[in-house]
């Protein structure tokens, strides 16, 4: 009902690591670009964070992969910036599924997806939910779907991949485990 899309946004506002506005400024300060090089998106079944940072530099490379590491298990969901977000990913349902092409895109996946729960599932969410849910309900759903066996990193790039490995190791072995297997609908 948009939780997933909403806890996406809410990454970028914040993590262990990272206070608030750290990361995007981060990345701009090493020249990415918010939407270009640095961006998420969330679909039926899966939510991906894509980084195209320049892995050249060892030291940018593992502030990256420290990044990918906070996302996936230390996300600060801090409520004043929970509040700011709300407004955001409204705007953004507004925008992408209000207009003539939003509703007839709507319409298209609800005929497509008949008689399955996505077709009442989209990923933007619904008004109602990003408006009402609770900070608590927020990092239970976090706690349940964000985990090291739900995961997987991919990176590209013209380096040794023990270089690359290394890090990806080092930064995500400070995840922890999952207490219990969770089984997937």
């Amino acid at each position: 009902q948009g939780v997933a899309h909403f806890i996406e946004h809410l990454c970028f506002n914040g993590t262990k690591n990272f206070e608030k506005n750290d990361i995007v400024n981060y990345f701009e300060k090493i020249g990415m670009n918010f939407g270009s090089g640095v961006n998420a998106f969330t679909s039926f079944e899966q939510t991906v964070y894509m980084l195209e940072c320049p892995a050249d530099d060892p030291e940018i490379f593992k502030t990256s992969m420290q990044i990918l590491a906070d996302w996936a298990h230390a996300v600060s969901f801090d409520p004043e910036e929970i509040e700011k977000e709300r407004g955001v990913v409204i705007e953004e349902w507004r925008t992408t599924s209000q207009g003539i092409n939003g509703r007839l895109s709507n319409f298209r996946i609800n005929d497509m997806l008949k008689d399955s729960k996505h077709s009442e599932r989209l990923p933007i969410g619904k008004p109602e939910v990003i408006k009402n849910i609770t900070r608590e309900e927020i990092i239970n759903f976090y706690k349940k779907w964000y985990r090291p066996d739900l995961m997987s990193v991919v990176v590209v790039g013209d380096k040794k991949v023990s270089e690359l490995e290394k890090v990806i190791v080092d930064t995500m072995n400070q995840i922890p485990a999952a207490e219990k297997k969770q089984i997937l609908p």
